[in-house]
């Protein structure tokens, strides 16, 4: 019966009790009448409750259910003809799948949270169905019997099942104008975010209920994301204590409050010392505080369309550093523009600097590629893009750019407010760019600088989003400073391979370059000699030489830099030979254990192929060495 005892139907001696003393007693009675030949121990699957621990008895009982199959084939007809689409368009065949052999579904729940069953019984079991129990009596003329209601509650996704018109005040749209409005707004929706281990569960199932009872789908795109895993690519699970709460990546947390809190509440308490080991292992100083920004900006990294995501609490630095990149930049903004002239008041007694056109001619490009990988729900590629732009592009790079402009006091007023103006606009069209991604640095910086960039608006959320415009695409001014860009790295790396230090100023020839280069020299000069910190640049014409250098191309261009008194010659040398053999120690010890058979056959593929990716990565950085020795003994 109810109480997991022996019911009426058992014979007379057992009823009553419970079911495992009922067991002993029949094996004793069995025993004592001669008809038991022998007890074997058997080793069983005993299915127990996941938070009693009690053995689970299989137990028919009466319960409520829906005929699906007429249901399922309107479901099924919305996406074969398209009026709901899946995005990745896989999962379509495992919505089928489910759909094309659908069965019964059960919709009661004997639990103590949830909708009622709206049932009602009278003492002879007769059973109603309706609104209310005052329905129920109108209906069927029933006066003032007794009656009483059905204690089963509906399953959770049958109640979820009428989310989407359900939010909306339905079914008093007949005399409540306010839901009709509500409904003729909101419903059906555009885009329902979900994961694939609810698509049968809840998708199929809003599918099918508000094709019942409203007689349209209830959305029109099921964008399906992946799961997020832990570093190991294990599913998060409380009963295995790797779960990572967002609010602890948000706001940081303690390493023995997170032991506490990941052994709390086990399904197996015995695991508990096992956990902890792990985590005190992973987290051996807690969790520091990244935001919820750098939080939502890892993910959307790694959302790429259906992928699984095994989440590493690594990745959010990085993006924690954006966030501040994004906030350093916005300070040299405003402390360059504010109590400035930057055209907010609408004048144009400005001109733009080739910098300016550049970055104003990529953010173009940007916006294209956000809004593309957005409307195709590759928020991804979207947070890439913006990633490149900001961090590449107009901190790298056009920040440094400006300076020469901002900081000379030769320049002309109006090359300068040009400046200022696109620092501004720029700055602003990419935080509302961003928005959607990070909302809150976003609003924040965006309250500091609407009005200089001749903005209007009490908040960044209800601005609009930029839009490419192809008029401002400058594609000269792109070719100038890629090349000028060019020309800046290989002087860097120049200073990197020899190790001349980046505050030493340098003296550069530039040889064999074409007449197009020479033009961009001359219209370029002061941002090269500034950003690469050159003492001096000179062209040389065909026949001129240069001394003995370090060189670096730039198409058919060669940046040469002379060593001779740059460096000591004898102390370089040293070092390089210093290096030269501690990485020839190293590729012996590693060449030695690839050529032992016993290390090959039965170490991790995965050890073997990091230990022979090693060996190359030391053969190109030995061959480089040995190139700077051969370069500087030539000095």
């Amino acid at each position: 019966n109810d109480d997991a005892q022996m019911n009426t139907q058992a014979p007379e001696r057992y009823q009553g009790m419970d079911r495992f003393q009922a067991r002993k007693l029949i094996v004793a009675d069995l025993d004592g009448l001669g008809l038991l030949d022998k007890i074997d121990d058997h080793k069983l699957k005993v299915p127990r409750g996941d938070r009693s621990g009690v053995v689970i008895e299989p137990y028919l009982t009466d319960q409520w259910y829906v005929k699906t199959a007429p249901l399922a084939e309107k479901a099924i007809a919305a996406v074969e003809d398209g009026s709901i689409e899946f995005v990745p368009k896989q999962y379509e065949n495992m919505y089928f799948s489910w759909m094309r052999d659908i069965q019964d579904w059960c919709i009661s729940r004997q639990l103590w949270w949830g909708h009622r069953i709206p049932a009602w019984y009278d003492d002879q079991g007769n059973v109603y169905v309706g609104c209310s129990e005052q329905d129920v009596r109108e209906k069927h003329e029933l006066g003032d019997i007794n009656l009483r209601q059905d204690n089963d509650v509906l399953d959770t996704w049958f109640s979820s099942g009428l989310w989407t018109f359900g939010t909306l005040g339905w079914p008093n749209a007949d005399n409540n104008p306010s839901v009709t409005e509500l409904l003729k707004t909101f419903h059906p929706t555009n885009v329902l975010v979900t994961g694939f281990d609810i698509i049968f569960f809840w998708v199929a199932r809003m599918i099918m209920m508000t094709l019942y009872f409203m007689d349209e789908v209830p959305f029109k795109t099921v964008y399906v994301h992946g799961l997020v895993r832990d570093s190991h690519g294990q599913k998060m699970s409380k009963s295995k204590g790797n779960v990572l709460d967002p609010i602890d990546l948000i706001d940081g947390i303690d390493l023995e409050s997170l032991v506490k809190k990941r052994t709390a509440g086990l399904m197996r308490p015995k695991d508990a010392a096992k956990i902890e080991k792990q985590t005190r292992k992973e987290f051996a100083n807690g969790i520091e505080p990244y935001g919820t920004d750098a939080l939502r900006y890892t993910y959307y990294s790694l959302a790429s369309t259906g992928r699984d995501i095994n989440f590493d609490v690594g990745r959010i630095e990085g993006f924690r550093n954006f966030c501040n990149k994004i906030w350093n930049a916005a300070r040299y903004v405003l402390m360059n523009a504010e109590e400035h002239d930057c055209g907010q008041d609408g004048s144009e007694d400005y001109q733009l600097s080739l910098a300016d056109r550049w970055i104003i001619s990529r953010l173009q490009h940007t916006e294209k590629a956000v809004a593309e990988a957005i409307g195709n729900y590759r928020f991804d590629l979207a947070s890439q893009a913006i990633y490149e732009f900001i961090w590449n592009e107009y901190c790298d790079w056009y920040l440094e750019l400006s300076k020469p402009v901002l900081w000379d006091e030769n320049a002309s007023p109006s090359l300068q407010k040009g400046t200022r103006r696109t620092l501004i606009r720029v700055l602003e069209t990419t935080l509302r760019m961003a928005h959607p991604l990070i909302p809150f640095i976003t609003e924040e910086i965006w309250q500091q600088i609407n009005t200089l960039a001749g903005v209007e608006g009490d908040t960044i959320m209800l601005q609009p989003y930029p839009e490419a415009d192809n008029n401002l695409i400058d594609e000269s001014a792109t070719a100038d400073i890629e090349w000028l860009k060019k020309v800046i790295i290989g002087i860097r790396n120049i200073r990197g391979e020899m190790n001349i230090s980046p505050a030493k100023p340098l003296p550069v020839y530039l040889n064999n370059g074409s007449h197009e280069d020479k033009e961009r020299l001359n219209a370029n000069r002061q941002f090269l000699a500034k950003l690469a910190h050159l003492e001096t640049i000179t062209w040389l014409n065909q026949g001129e030489e240069a001394p003995m250098s370090a060189t670096a191309l730039v198409g058919d261009m060669e940046i040469l830099v002379p060593m001779e008194g740059l460096i000591d010659k004898d102390a370089e040398l040293a070092r390089l030979n210093k290096e030269v053999e501690k990485l020839q120690k190293e590729l012996q010890r590693v060449q030695g254990k690839l050529s032992n058979e016993n290390f090959i056959s039965k170490a991790p593929v995965e050890v073997v192929a990091k230990e022979r990716a090693r060996m190359v990565d030391m053969e190109t950085a030995l061959g480089k060495l040995a190139q700077q020795q051969l370069s500087i003994s030539q000095l």
